[in-house]
């Protein structure tokens, strides 16, 4: 084998490590600094002791189902807004007087944070399910929009008119041409949302709620539980890098004709 083949293999062999040995380090050191003293066991627990509270924790506080209810909720929320998202941008995308008629009031509401919301919709739903589903849909909607309406403006005239040549029209127009076109950037909007939902889901969990990963945040803080508090954190990263994870495999599941130099990360 020769010496540049050799290079190439090794590459190949490395590059699924590649992406675990920062986190890894980080890890080491953090146990390392927290063993020596350099970091105050009150301010950071040690990564033996966060993973010693999770072991607790699932087998006491029923970990897996917090777990299991906060993904739910953003998964369910993602959804929905991911579908208004879409529908909105493909309607204003294609269409000028709709364009005209809602991208500015839905520009506007874009401007207000979800969070600002939350008076109005304890209000509005009390402090049910609804109101922590409500403002996941809100924060996802507009990624979803904004990429969805760039990537039907961004379909080349050229293949539209081409498609209307051979009497595709309508559903098919959508299906076969605008679709697959808006594609690339209508998942950029979903990988957007999806670190969103979980951005917002822990204020989401904080009305009323007496399950989710929120809440065991609120109850670790209200008793000063840090190694409790820091598990949650890091279960947080954790789902949020699942759901990265996540938006590239359906990247890759549909376009699988895109280059890889393309696509939103590299395989």
């Amino acid at each position: 084998m020769s010496r540049r083949a050799a290079l190439e293999l090794a590459r190949r062999r490395a590059r699924p490590v590649l992406p675990w040995v920062a986190p890894v380090v980080l890890v080491l050191l953090w146990e390392l600094s927290s063993r020596r003293g350099w970091i105050s066991a009150d301010l950071a627990p040690a990564p033996l002791d966060v993973l010693r509270a999770a072991i607790s924790a699932t087998k006491h506080q029923q970990l897996l189902t917090h777990l299991l209810v906060s993904t739910g909720r953003a998964g369910l929320g993602t959804l929905i807004g991911s579908a208004i998202g879409l529908t909105l941008g493909l309607a204003t995308g294609l269409s000028r007087p709709l364009q005209l008629l809602l991208d500015g009031p839905l520009q506007m509401l874009r401007a207000v944070p979800a969070l600002a919301l939350v008076p109005l919709v304890i209000l509005w739903f009390g402090l049910g399910e609804t109101a922590k589903i409500f403002i996941v849909v809100v924060t996802v909607v507009f990624p979803v929009y904004l990429n969805t309406f760039h990537g039907v403006r961004s379909v080349d005239p050229q293949l539209v008119e081409m498609a209307r040549v051979y009497d595709v029209r309508g559903f098919a127009l959508y299906r076969e041409v605008i679709l697959p076109g808006a594609l690339p950037s209508i998942l950029v909007g979903l990988r957007f949302a999806l670190g969103m939902s979980w951005l917002v889901i822990i204020i989401a969990e904080t009305l009323g709620a007496t399950s989710g990963l929120g809440y065991l945040a609120g109850n670790a803080r209200d008793f000063m539980q840090m190694d409790m508090l820091v598990l949650t954190i890091v279960l947080w990263g954790m789902l949020g890098k699942g759901a990265d994870l996540l938006a590239r495999g359906l990247e890759r599941w549909l376009l699988p004709w895109q280059p890889k130099a393309q696509r939103m990360s590299a395989d």
